[in-house]
């Protein structure tokens, strides 16, 4: 009953349940009605997303400090309240049934869903 951290548009792992895109935006010239079954998302969480501007910092970081400062910024957007009890909800929901959160980037070791991972794995979360 894990989470799995996916490439949303990348083949579906067998078991990984619903689909969720923590991206800021849909993806470019798909239908909303293909997005599920194009293997994109079932549902779309963009609150789990870095905000615009630091979504541009981060495709923008060219070395290691540039990085963490995306790290460090989208850590502190990410300690707001709400999103704080989405990210609540998730881990508490890996311990019950299978799904996965994901995001467009190629290398997860560049993308906010690397940090994504060790925030719900600081709330308890289970992973794949």
């Amino acid at each position: 009953m894990p989470i799995h951290v996916v490439r949303l548009g990348g083949p579906r792992l067998e078991g990984e349940g619903l689909r969720i895109g923590t991206v800021r935006r849909p993806p470019r010239g798909v239908r909303k009605t293909e997005f599920a079954t194009r293997d994109f998302y079932d549902v779309w969480l963009p609150e789990l997303a870095p905000s615009e501007e630091l979504l541009k910092m981060g495709q923008a970081a060219g070395d290691a400090a540039g990085w963490g400062a995306f790290v460090k910024r989208y850590r502190a957007e990410m300690g707001q309240a709400e999103k704080g009890r989405i990210l609540d909800l998730l881990a508490a929901m890996s311990r019950q049934t299978s799904f996965s959160v994901g995001c467009y980037c190629a290398d997860e070791e560049r993308c906010h869903r690397s940090v994504l991972r060790e925030l719900l794995a600081a709330r308890g979360a289970l992973f794949a």
